[in-house]
């Protein structure tokens, strides 16, 4: 989680936004009321549809002939006002600190989001963002050093792997291990089907290679679908 260090106070103009947001390098920046809780967030997408450098909407004639009053008057508020709470997102996503990080990135992909502001009481204590969970997958990077296993160890770990991810239920294998080696044999319905078991070997501590052997499978095979 990244600290929260910037943010703009209610009553900021949309000037004050932008300059927050080029000097400090930020794409976004919380707005808090006066007791210090967040009312919304300003980002660039905010403040890109603006009268004074011409880039509000300019719809035709048939546009504005089927577009709702309030939407109109809406886009004309958002490209035209001065005020920082005119202009910010107010449903903003946010999550709290006990939030898990699996979590937090399904918020991301289900909102079609950047970052998401963690809470405390209403109060703003942090941001995580898409850059703090790739510096959560760096930090998980296997090591060189893998723990040594015997190949019986290592191949019934392949095997609870598969049966893990519902892989071998499906698609019936058979896993021999050798020097740390895992070949896996056996017929699959499909490439995709196949990379999947080679990842899923891959990810087992203490394999070394994984050799897949597995092919597709002939028409006259029931591969139980």
């Amino acid at each position: 989680m990244s600290e929260f260090v910037y943010a703009l106070a209610a009553d900021a103009s949309i000037f004050d936004a932008a300059e927050l947001l080029v000097t400090a390098g930020v794409s976004a920046a919380p707005v808090v009321d006066g007791s210090g809780k967040m009312v919304g967030i300003v980002s660039e997408a905010d403040l890109m549809c603006r009268a004074e450098i011409g880039t509000s909407p300019d719809k035709s004639w048939l546009q504005r002939l089927f577009t709702d009053d309030a939407v109109t008057a809406g886009n004309y508020v958002r490209s035209h006002s001065h005020r920082v709470t005119d202009v910010m997102t107010k449903n903003v996503v946010t999550a709290t600190e006990d939030t898990k990080i699996g979590e937090l990135a399904k918020l991301m992909h289900k909102h079609s989001i950047k970052r998401v502001p963690i809470l405390r009481d209403g109060r703003i204590v942090g941001i995580v963002s898409r850059a703090n969970l790739l510096q959560a997958l760096l930090s998980r990077e296997p090591a060189g050093d893998a723990p040594q296993h015997s190949d019986e160890e290592t191949r019934r770990a392949v095997v609870a792997e598969l049966a893990k991810d519902g892989l071998s239920s499906a698609w019936p294998t058979n896993v021999v291990v050798n020097a740390g080696v895992v070949h896996l044999w056996g017929f699959v319905a499909s490439d995709i089907v196949s990379k999947a078991f080679r990842v899923a070997a891959e990810n087992v501590p203490g394999v070394k290679a994984v050799k897949n052997h597995l092919r597709p499978a002939p028409p006259s095979v029931n591969m139980g679908v």
